[in-house]
């Protein structure tokens, strides 16, 4: 065997592999058998290179933010993230059909993104791509082609992640349904908000969404409300561990009364039991959307959907709940004639 005598690092012939991997620093061609130094990532996977990156932006915006917005409390962050929301949507719906449409479609876009990643965590592979893309289509085609439109969406999402699953041969029938049920869970949801608007156009069909809208809301809060100061029994303990059944009753009550302004708006042919009705089953709705979200980030692991809103998460956890109510409303208003069906 060779004797090496150099003032260098000694050379170690004939190591094992996992020694000569386990060297830190190694060149790119380093010569056959050795491997470079793998890649520092974050705790998420990511590169350590782009959270630093991510980091010295998030830095750069801070330096340039006016003082009295810096060093804001969490209420505050929440306060502002909330009235920028309130105000984007309430200004769309009110505007016309088509702006309903957009903030509707860039709604299903993100929820659908947030969804995947979350999905991602418990090792699914769906096709973010074809799912972002089907969500946003369902309301802007419901918006051309009524409900043609939903058809034809549904069944060229069905085409689209089938070629994809014959070809990529890492995906799993479990990838295809994840990747059908997040763009059908978000977009389709979401377009039955839009067929309540168009139905009665105008000024009117602005107000009844935004009746829906506020009937949400204000479940949300009094259910908070109620349940942060006299609730004592919960309503799924392994699910929301946060949730009872005393803020649960109030954000129901509080619900069936915003369902009552519906009889201020011109154009509907409904009554005051109609309105407690359809107030009552969609807060059921409403609850359960917001405890599937819970069991969805209770199963991967997460607190978060996503960072879009500082202070709140994600989108998709401020949508939770509007989903299942959206689809709920519009098939409640158009079955008991409540509101014309023009589709």
């Amino acid at each position: 065997m060779e004797r090496i005598n150099s003032e260098d690092e000694p050379r170690t012939i004939g190591a094992p592999r996992e020694l000569l991997e386990s060297q830190e620093r190694l060149p790119i061609d380093a010569g056959p058998g050795i491997s470079p130094a793998p890649k520092k990532t974050t705790r998420t996977g990511e590169p350590k290179e782009t959270s630093q990156r991510g980091y010295r932006m998030r830095e750069k915006a801070y330096e340039k933010t006016p003082n009295r917005f810096k060093n804001a409390s969490s209420f505050q962050v929440r306060l502002r993230t909330g009235i920028v929301y309130v105000t984007l949507n309430i200004a769309c719906i009110l505007a016309s059909n088509v702006t309903t449409m957009l903030i509707l479609a860039a709604t299903a876009a993100i929820c659908a993104g947030e969804f995947y990643y979350m999905m991602r965590a418990d090792a699914k592979m769906p096709n973010e791509i074809l799912g972002v893309i089907g969500a946003a289509a369902y309301p802007v085609c419901a918006f051309f082609w009524n409900l043609w439109g939903i058809v034809i969406v549904t069944m060229a999402l069905i085409l689209a992640v089938t070629i994809w699953y014959v070809y990529w041969l890492r995906a799993r029938v479990g990838d295809m349904a994840t990747c059908i049920f997040g763009c059908m869970y978000t977009g389709l949801q979401l377009t039955g908000l839009l067929f309540v608007r168009m139905s009665l156009g105008g000024l009117e069909g602005g107000f009844l969404v935004l009746v829906i809208f506020f009937s949400i809301w204000m479940n949300d809060a009094g259910a908070y409300i109620i349940g942060s100061k006299f609730g004592k029994h919960k309503l799924a303990p392994r699910t929301s561990p946060n949730k009872s059944w005393e803020g649960f009753i109030a954000g129901i009550v509080v619900s069936m009364g915003f369902w009552c302004l519906c009889l201020l708006i011109p154009g509907m042919d409904i009554n005051v039991w109609e309105c407690l009705g359809f107030g009552l089953v969609c807060g059921l709705t409403s609850v359960l959307g917001d405890l599937f979200e819970s069991r969805v980030k209770r199963t991967v692991g997460m607190k978060d959907s996503g960072t879009i809103m500082p202070g709140h998460g994600g989108l998709f956890d401020r949508c939770d709940s509007l989903m299942p109510t959206s689809m709920a409303a519009a098939f409640l208003l158009f079955a008991f004639r409540c509101i014309p069906f023009v589709f």
